[in-house]
């Protein structure tokens, strides 16, 4: 959600109403720091996760792991398509071992 120009000149007006000009640049020095950290820390995290996965990151499909992705009509309807399943056949769907409401 990108920030256009009259936003950011609104939000510049605030910090100088809320904190007051002397202590503006004390803050924003701290902003500064904190940004850089944080690109520093994210720079390293990436690195880290290049360096233990290796070759296998090229393999690694991180759009399938967004939770945007999720829909429950889908779930809904692929279960309710496995009772029916059952209930035609008498038997669970192929590649699924049946309940066993007696295990321990």
């Amino acid at each position: 959600m990108p920030i256009n120009g009259s936003e950011l000149a609104v939000i510049a007006l605030l910090a100088i109403i809320l904190v007051g000009p002397e202590r503006l640049p004390q803050y924003a020095e701290q902003l500064g720091r904190l940004v850089r950290n944080l690109r520093q820390l994210s720079a390293t995290t990436t690195e880290r996760v290049r360096a233990e996965l290796g070759p296998e990151l090229g393999d690694l499909d991180l759009r399938s792991l967004d939770p945007r992705q999720y829909d429950p009509r889908r779930i809904v309807r692929d279960a309710l398509r496995e009772d029916d399943v059952r209930r035609a056949t008498g038997r669970a769907p192929a590649g699924r071992a049946p309940f066993d409401d007696e295990a321990t």
